[in-house]
């Protein structure tokens, strides 16, 4: 299983924003291999965390080739004051079975 976390700061939104945002939420929805996301906001400092998860790369190499998703990394200035991306295989997840999550078929797979 794989991860990317964008972690950024917010500077201004706009329609564009908003619009290119959501396409590209819809689109890596329906990437190979997807199996969900999850976002998060610091209430104090605004930032914000979305991450997403798929079975295996392929489906986060076609979100990265995604023309709306290199449109707005191009433009990223536009609306972030920063941000950052991190890849990540994820390997173990485990809880004690309460919280619906991505990861839930790790978790099934390590509490054995």
């Amino acid at each position: 299983m794989y991860s990317a976390t964008f972690i950024f700061d917010k500077k201004q939104f706009d329609e564009t924003f908003y619009q290119i945002d959501q396409e590209i939420a819809e689109f890596a929805r329906k990437t190979t291999g997807y199996m969900g996301e999850e976002a998060w906001e610091n209430p104090e400092t605004g930032r914000v965390s979305n991450v997403y998860y798929w079975e295996t790369m392929q489906g986060l190499q076609e979100l990265m080739q995604h023309p709306r998703h290199l449109e707005a990394k191009a433009a990223q200035s536009n609306w972030l004051n920063g941000y950052q991306v991190i890849i990540s295989e994820v390997l173990r997840a485990y809880g004690d079975g309460t919280i619906a999550h991505p990861t839930d078929a790790l978790t099934r797979h390590f509490s054995k």
